[in-house]
């Protein structure tokens, strides 16, 4: 099964998370979603998998989050995509796909679970 990883080489728990992948004996997909950013059916597809609602991935410490009164809850979930879709930045990050499933790399070892 192929194994991607949504991942910012600048971000230590990214690299942290690749490095436990590649412990595993997998050599996973590298999709650096800052140079090449998820559509927002893309990010449907993940919070599908992850179970999660999208202001769960959003990054609530970026200050595009805050600039953007994303963190305002009467914000719809159409509108966090969106602005997810428009700057990625604002995904928590890594994120780690396999098959159906997936898993936020924070911390590292909870991407084991889908592994």
């Amino acid at each position: 099964m192929t194994v991607t990883i949504w991942h910012n080489p600048r971000c230590s728990k990214s690299r942290q998370t690749l490095e436990l992948i590649r412990s595993r004996g997998v050599e996973p997909v590298i999709v650096e979603y800052l140079k090449t950013p998820p559509d927002e059916a893309a990010l449907r597809g993940v919070l599908a998998a992850l179970r999660l609602a999208p202001r769960d991935l959003l990054r609530r410490s970026e200050p595009a989050c805050k600039a953007r009164g994303l963190a305002d809850p009467s914000r719809s979930d159409a509108e966090i995509i969106a602005a997810m879709a428009a700057d990625p930045m604002l995904i928590e990050r890594p994120v780690v796909i396999c098959g159906s499933r997936a898993a936020i790399g924070r911390p590292p070892e909870a991407v084991l679970a889908i592994l």
